[in-house]
């Protein structure tokens, strides 16, 4: 099941590459780019999936001894928690400078902010 997971996950990486490299339109660039964080979110959830293991709960069910060999390790799971936060935080900035830049022009196609270059 863990596969399907990464291979779900790639293929939004892929889509959203491709959306974000091929729109015009800088809120629709701003969908890609989170839709391929997204995708990254889900690849690194599935590579810290051990299948057969409990969660890193140390109780009556998990003996302190065979810790090490029946839990999951949780440092995916809190670098992807930790990862949310933080591309959400990119998304809330992007829209931000996308709103600030069609209130200064009108318009949100990149075309129109050629003179911007260096």
């Amino acid at each position: 099941m863990h596969l399907v997971a990464m291979a779900a996950g790639f293929a939004l990486i892929l889509m959203g590459l491709f959306a974000a490299l091929t729109h015009r339109n800088i809120l629709r660039m701003i969908v890609g780019f989170t839709l391929a964080n997204t995708g990254v979110h889900v690849v690194l959830v599935s590579v810290g999936y051990m299948p057969g293991r409990a969660a890193p709960i140390l109780d009556d069910a998990v003996p302190v001894a065979e810790a090490a060999a029946r839990i999951i390790d949780p440092v995916p799971q809190a670098l992807v928690l930790t990862a949310i936060v933080i591309g959400l935080g990119i998304t809330a900035l992007m829209l931000a400078y996308a709103y600030r830049l069609f209130r200064a022009r009108g318009s949100l196609d990149i075309a129109d902010y050629t003179e911007l270059k260096w």
